[in-house]
């Protein structure tokens, strides 16, 4: 699970990323840290670590909390000062 707060004039706004899975008894790939290799997501075959870096980074926890993000911004036309 990852939670990105964005903080504003109107205070902080919580966007959440989770991702299911299984974890494995035994280490499988070589890419990634931490759990990459012990992690399967939720249908998936590979682990994090099996997978490529694109792949992993498109799916993962912090990917979809980042799109919530993204989408909860262009539904207000933010504008970076």
């Amino acid at each position: 699970r990852t939670v990105i707060s964005l903080a504003g004039k109107d205070g902080p706004v919580l966007f959440d990323g989770i991702i299911q899975g299984d974890i494995l008894a035994e280490t499988a790939g070589t890419r990634g840290f931490c759990y990459d290799p012990v992690f399967v997501p939720e249908g998936s075959k590979v682990t994090f670590a099996e997978m490529l870096p694109e792949e992993k980074n498109s799916i993962s926890h912090r990917a979809v909390a980042l799109r919530k993000m993204q989408q909860w911004l262009a539904a207000r036309d933010w504008k970076w000062d």
